[in-house]
């Protein structure tokens, strides 16, 4: 019922002989870029030092949450008495 109706016979791609007015513009290639081991190295370190840097925020901003829960918790204590 919704199968495609294919033609009988197929039919030769059309040839395309159509002439450009114009040359096409030079196409530019982007600069290459030279990677040596040097600057995979750098690229590393730097990762791993941004990766501690992050970690050692976390785990300041955890230490502070707790002292803060701790404290509160000790002044209330404190309040009640």
């Amino acid at each position: 019922m919704f199968l495609p109706k294919y033609p009988d016979s197929p039919t030769p791609p059309a040839t395309h002989t159509h002439t450009p007015a114009e040359p096409a513009p030079d196409r530019r290639s982007l600069p290459s870029l030279s990677i040596d081991n040097k600057t995979i190295a750098t690229v590393i370190v730097g990762g791993v030092v941004l990766t501690a840097l992050l970690a050692a925020v976390a785990v300041t901003a955890i230490s502070v949450a707790v002292a803060a829960v701790v404290l509160r918790s000790l002044l209330r204590e404190q309040h009640r008495r």
